[in-house]
């Protein structure tokens, strides 16, 4: 008896595809398990050390003067003079003084809108120059097809007055007819 081995291929592609796809799985699975977060620690404790390790955490606002690091004043926007002066305030990034940030932002922003607000006006304004050649086109043809309707009007006018002067049916006298018989 012969045995008979089979012998099967795949091809590059499928194998390419089970890679990709073990690889997914091992990629979500990695990025379902939690990982641990550091405890955040109370910005309180933070205080008289650096600003960079102040700002470790993103609720906490450093204030160069008083060496302070505190909770952001969540409730008001802005933090009061009397928790920091603006201008000795650092908050996510110790080199960006707070007040530079919020007057950046507001610039950026005032920026923005207007860019919008130009961008729209633009807009409609070439609409309506857009829409006024157009009419002044539409208006041009409608000229044009209306001298070219009068013109075969009055061609056609004389086509015909031509006929009734031939066989004597001018226009005239309608009744020029009846008395020639």
């Amino acid at each position: 008896m012969q045995s008979s081995t089979r012998v099967t291929m795949y091809s590059p592609s499928a194998f390419v595809f089970v890679l990709i796809s073990c690889g997914i799985c091992i990629i979500t699975v990695t990025a379902q398990t939690p990982t641990p977060a550091p405890a955040d620690t109370p910005c309180a404790v933070k205080s008289n050390t650096t600003c960079d390790e102040c700002l470790q955490n993103v609720t906490c606002l450093w204030c160069i003067t008083t060496k302070k690091c505190i909770e952001y004043p969540v409730k008001s926007i802005l933090p009061s003079n009397s928790v920091c002066p603006l201008n000795d305030a650092r908050w996510g990034l110790c080199w960006l003084n707070f007040q530079i940030l919020i007057i950046t932002a507001s610039v950026l922003a005032g920026i923005i809108i207007i860019a919008v607000l130009v961008c729209c006006f633009c807009c409609c304004k070439c609409e309506k120059l857009g829409r006024k050649r157009e009419d002044m086109q539409m208006e041009r043809q409608t000229r044009l097809r209306k001298d070219r309707q009068k013109a075969r009007r009055s061609e056609m006018q004389m086509r015909h007055d031509e006929i009734r002067h031939k066989y004597g049916l001018s226009k005239d006298n309608p009744y020029a007819r009846m008395d020639d018989h």
